[in-house]
């Protein structure tokens, strides 16, 4: 019954070429995915919709923070008991939104996080491994949280935990912003193993050094803006 009344949320952003998949497996199992197509430039949102996803689109693009925000209050408002945030290249595993559900109920979270070190990262770059141990440090320094796995798109709240959140930063920032919330607003949170498998579509979108330097950068302004 957990899992029926469980909605996925897909933040997704020109991934045409994996979409279909991703979201063909998503409804093998939960009855509500709801992708929000970000702006995309390709066929995203056609191929999403086809596969049996509920479309929602940004006329142009936002960030992922605010596709989930979107998405988020699409499911709040339509009844849903439980949400998942599920990434949209492939990288998540769908038996692991189960795991995470499950942990939820039986611990009485009200949110749980994903956590790779916990489970499996597969095929991880370096330096992805050293902007998270990097970025854990700055979690736990500026909201008090000690966890393993601090920038993980895969998670699953309740109701009202979703109701108590609201994502204002757009970017890769969100994910220090939503920690932040889950710190302020007391939120009784728990980590639960799942794996990250890096592909080689991933790894070519953007799992490179780069990107690394890119949502550190993102971390540290957000830092900078807590202070003002």
């Amino acid at each position: 019954m957990a899992v029926e009344n469980c909605w996925v949320i897909v933040p997704a952003f020109n991934e045409g070429p994996v979409i279909g998949e991703v979201i063909a497996g998503l409804r093998e199992r939960f009855a509500h995915v709801v992708v929000v197509d970000d702006g995309s430039a390709d066929d995203c949102g056609a191929v999403a919709r086809s596969s049996g996803a509920i479309l929602l689109r940004h006329p142009f693009n936002l960030g992922q923070g605010a596709a989930l925000q979107t998405g988020i209050d699409y499911a709040v408002g339509r009844g849903a008991s439980y949400l998942a945030t599920f990434d949209s290249d492939g990288q998540h595993r769908v038996e692991d939104i189960e795991s995470l559900l499950t942990a939820l109920i039986a611990e009485g979270a009200d949110i749980a996080l994903g956590s790779r070190f916990l489970g499996s990262a597969e095929n991880m770059p370096a330096s992805r491994r050293l902007l998270l141990r990097a970025a854990r440090l700055f979690t736990r320094l500026t909201t008090g949280l000690a966890l393993t796995d601090v920038h993980n798109g895969l998670r699953v709240m309740t109701r009202d935990a979703a109701q108590r959140i609201a994502i204002t930063h757009n970017r890769m920032s969100h994910a220090s912003e939503l920690l932040e919330l889950i710190a302020s607003r007391k939120l009784a949170y728990i980590e639960a193993p799942m794996t990250v498998t890096y592909t080689a579509y991933s790894l070519a979108k953007g799992q490179t050094a780069w990107h690394s330097v890119v949502i550190l950068s993102e971390l540290l302004m957000y830092g900078l803006q807590r202070k003002r």
